[in-house]
């Protein structure tokens, strides 16, 4: 089933798109919301586009990461269109459950019709819910993941206290998320690619005016890259923080267990 709450409405006047990677609280949050609801119809064809498929490859390795349970329940925080949360779902057994959570209502709902056209609606429950405010009991999931999410919440280090407060003991965080290439040459295609081929590609595809492919890379520059995550992961009290690299340090999945 699908939480449905008001939609987030935009407080704030509009801002260049790069900009709001620099904002934190309600402001980025209201704004992050305003784009991702522009594009949720399309978010999923123009990843593959604009990843040249290996979002895909990414996301079932990130699933691999997460242990298998008897009867598990894991949650996948910022689960846009679900398809982690699908990829997760085996992993759980046969009795067990993902809960799907968003706080965009157009990204999760597209989300429920991907739950829905496979048959998973009794396995995989689509929740309207807030990274930093997750509204679950303490100690509730076997397992957390996470991706393409942490880099647009407003307060990182609040979200990933939430992550891990909800976790039971000895349960892991898989996290996936954009990263920094580790090869001085890939860097600067990449970020040739992401500042200028990107942000053309995704606005012509989705036809946005939001400016959101603008502000994706823009967010991946921000965002802390693997050794300084880490840091982050540890401060907040998590234990075996571990990284592992794909496609050249371009995106990372980050591994901590409570």
């Amino acid at each position: 089933m699908l939480s449905v709450e008001e939609p987030v409405q935009e407080q704030r006047q509009p801002a260049p798109a790069q900009a709001i990677s620099t904002w934190t609280g309600s402001a980025r949050e209201q704004a992050v919301q305003r784009m991702f609801t522009a594009i949720a119809r399309v978010y999923d064809l123009n990843n593959t586009l604009l990843s040249f498929g290996l979002h895909c490859r990414w996301k079932r390795i990130t699933a691999s990461y997460v242990p298998i349970a008897r009867g598990g329940i894991a949650l996948d925080v910022g689960a846009g269109t679900a398809d982690l949360a699908i990829l997760v779902e085996p992993r759980m057994g046969a009795n067990g459950r993902v809960v799907a959570s968003d706080l965009n209502h157009a990204m999760l709902a597209e989300g429920l019709r991907k739950v829905d056209g496979r048959g998973l609606t009794g396995k995989i429950t689509c929740l309207q819910a807030n990274a930093e405010h997750l509204g679950f009991p303490d100690n509730t999931f076997n397992a957390v993941t996470t991706g393409f999410c942490m880099r647009n919440v407003g307060n990182l280090a609040q979200a990933i206290g939430e992550v891990r407060r909800v976790m039971k003991p000895g349960g892991t965080f898989v996290c996936l998320e954009f990263s920094r290439p580790v090869f001085g040459w890939l860097r600067a295609l990449y970020d040739w690619y992401s500042f200028r081929l990107l942000p053309w590609i995704g606005t012509k595809v989705a036809h946005d005016t939001t400016g959101v492919y603008e502000y994706l890379p823009a967010s991946i520059r921000t965002f802390p890259d693997q050794e300084r995550l880490c840091h982050v992961l540890r401060e907040a009290g998590f234990r075996q923080v571990s990284y592992k690299n794909l496609t050249g340090g371009i995106v990372a999945i980050h591994t901590a267990t409570k």
